[in-house]
């Protein structure tokens, strides 16, 4: 009985919203927090210098992002930071997996289910054009308040491909048994992760952050297993028309095509860095 009066109150709700939906428009600020499990393996780093470096990646993984949307565009952008850390590493720290398709300004068109991200991967421009994941959303019964907002609860299962730190800058054995481990490390981890999204029918439009959308609501919240983004704060129908500009500048390449340039690099990166590595321990390259 309970979860037919839910029922009934979630289609109320979405009548009313889709009425109220004409040139919707605004807003959104979101805090990103990833957790990050460093290993150090077989290297002996003090205590106080492994502290100083898990303060600066975790530092490096929370961010916030400002949603700029409409109903049929968005766009996903970091927010500049003034200050960034500092230390032997250089300023900006490692980012783990954050959830997404990318680190760059994402652009997401529903009317044509397309997305645009522009990146740049070791100083060159990429401008990846590829389909929307559309995930198997099911609607929940649960919701709870954001700010302002009732948000109903939504999950799915989402394939993730994150980078492999470990095989980058794993520290090469004296004993020459780094080439037969290192075979057994892939340069990316692919599994599947249980998506929790909390969105709010209160706003009109199926739009999220990140990569995420499809819901019949703005996602106020969405979680995976080792990233969270939240909605800090919310800005609708301002007075002044929002313009939503795509990107363009960069190569235009699928987002298959990037990853597998991505992993070349990512080799590339792991060798040099055995080599500098081989160079300290007094071995010849």
């Amino acid at each position: 009985m309970m979860k037919n009066k839910w029922s009934i109150g979630l289609i109320l709700v979405l009548l009313y919203a889709s009425t109220y939906a004409q040139d919707f428009q605004g807003k959104a600020t979101y805090q990103s927090k990833t957790q990050v499990n460093m290993d150090f393996g077989n290297r002996k780093i003090p205590e106080d210098r492994k502290k100083e470096m898990m303060e600066r990646i975790k530092k490096a993984n929370e961010k916030t992002f400002k949603l700029t949307f409409n109903q049929i565009e968005s766009i996903y952008e970091e927010e500049e930071q003034l200050e960034q850390p500092s230390g032997r590493e250089g300023g900006r720290g490692p980012r783990f997996g954050r959830m997404g398709v990318s680190d760059g300004n994402l652009y997401k068109n529903l009317k044509d289910q397309r997305y645009l991200v522009k990146n740049e991967l070791l100083g060159k421009i990429f401008l990846i054009d590829d389909e929307l994941e559309k995930l198997d959303w099911k609607l929940e019964s649960d919701t709870k308040q954001i700010g302002n907002y009732t948000a109903f609860k939504a999950t799915a299962t989402k394939t993730i491909k994150r980078p492999n730190m470990r095989a980058i800058f794993r520290r090469p054995n004296r004993d020459g048994t780094t080439e037969k481990e290192d075979k057994k490390e892939e340069e990316f981890i692919i599994k599947e992760v249980e998506i929790v999204a909390w969105y709010t029918p209160e706003i009109p439009v199926n739009q999220g952050p990140s990569s995420f959308w499809g819901l019949p609501g703005l996602i106020l919240a969405v979680s995976d297993d080792i990233t969270t983004i939240v909605c800090s704060e919310l800005t609708l129908n301002p007075t002044e028309k929002i313009e939503i500009k795509a990107p363009s500048k960069g190569k235009r390449v699928t987002q298959a095509e990037y990853d597998k340039i991505s992993q070349e690099k990512m080799k590339e990166m792991r060798e040099n860095f055995r080599s500098r590595r081989n160079r300290g321990d007094g071995r010849p390259q």
